[in-house]
């Protein structure tokens, strides 16, 4: 009789367990019971029955509890491609801010309240707002962020204004969705690869087209330069030599006067100085050998001299 109380006590204490509900701050119910959603009536309309945080009863095993988050929500789903309206190309990365506004039309058009079903239908609308908008702008209208009209009067960002509307129309056409749209924030704008890849490459040969002009221009200035210093040294060793040709001539011109004046004042004693200097040269080695006649003038102040 005791264990049978124990499991009938157990039992219940499971089943009183089981009929609590326990809805987190930031978070919403919605309970289906039999597959049909719990709804009130209010002033005569059925409205779904909306959980807010806190303990709530359920009838366990019967009702199913679909726990939906509240809080603001991030979707920022791969980059896109927009066409601009030049018919250019661009690869548009975005984010979004949302949240659940209304939680009986987010869980009926989400077929559940999926969170992913809900994101999809999201971003499909984001990025239709979004091509919309980017549709209506030019390439340089959205990297430099200020259009032509704004620039001239002075007026602010295309960006912004590009994202402010899309925030508009985002909020309008997710409200079938039960979802508020808190915020659009474009993060990225880049190229397609292969249009980047092209526009790298036209770049590179321009500035490839731009260094060779350079170094062309470098040569051509480098060969004048090399020209005019080689003229310049020709020039400079052909005055050198000039010089040093009349300064030799000057020496020799000088000396050639002086030995002249020297011999005019007395020629016998030069020619007896030259002699010893011959002399001089001659017997400087005790192996030369001189092969000459006794009665040559060389010898001529070598000898006696006769009284």
């Amino acid at each position: 009789m005791g264990r049978i109380l124990i499991v009938v006590a157990a039992f219940c204490i499971g089943i009183a367990l089981s009929s609590l509900m326990v809805v987190n701050e930031g978070e919403r119910a919605i309970v289906a019971r039999f597959g049909e959603v719990l709804k009130d009536n209010v002033d005569g309309k059925m409205v779904t029955r909306v959980y807010g945080p806190g303990l709530h009863i359920k009838i366990p095993m019967i009702d199913k509890i679909r726990y939906l988050d509240a809080r603001i929500q991030t979707l920022d789903g791969a980059a896109d491609r927009f066409v601009t309206s030049e018919k250019k190309d661009l690869m548009v990365d975005s984010y979004v801010k949302w949240r659940i506004k209304d939680f009986e039309k987010y869980y009926l058009a989400t077929n559940g309240g999926i969170k992913s079903n809900a994101e999809a239908l999201l971003q499909r609308k984001i990025n239709s707002d979004l091509r919309t908008e980017f549709g209506k702008r030019t390439i340089k209208e959205i990297v430099s962020g200020v259009s032509e009209d704004a620039s001239r009067q002075g007026e602010g960002s295309t960006r912004d204004e590009l994202q402010r509307q899309a925030l508009e129309n985002a909020a309008k056409s997710a409200e079938d969705l039960g979802i508020e749209v808190v915020d659009v924030r474009v993060k990225q704008i880049n190229l397609p690869a292969n249009v980047s890849n092209s526009i790298y490459q036209r770049m590179r040969a321009e500035r490839q087209a731009v260094a060779k002009e350079h170094r062309a221009r470098g040569k051509e200035e480098a060969e004048k330069i090399r020209a005019r210093t080689d003229a310049n040294v020709v020039v400079t060793l052909s005055n050198a030599r000039r010089q040093a040709q009349v300064v030799r001539g000057e020496g020799d011109a000088v000396a050639a006067k002086i030995y002249a004046d020297a011999y005019q004042k007395d020629p016998e004693f030069y020619r007896f100085l030259r002699s010893l200097d011959a002399y001089r040269a001659s017997f400087n080695n005790k192996s030369d050998i001189m092969v000459l006649a006794p009665d040559s003038d060389f010898f001529k102040y070598m000898k006696k001299e006769s009284n």
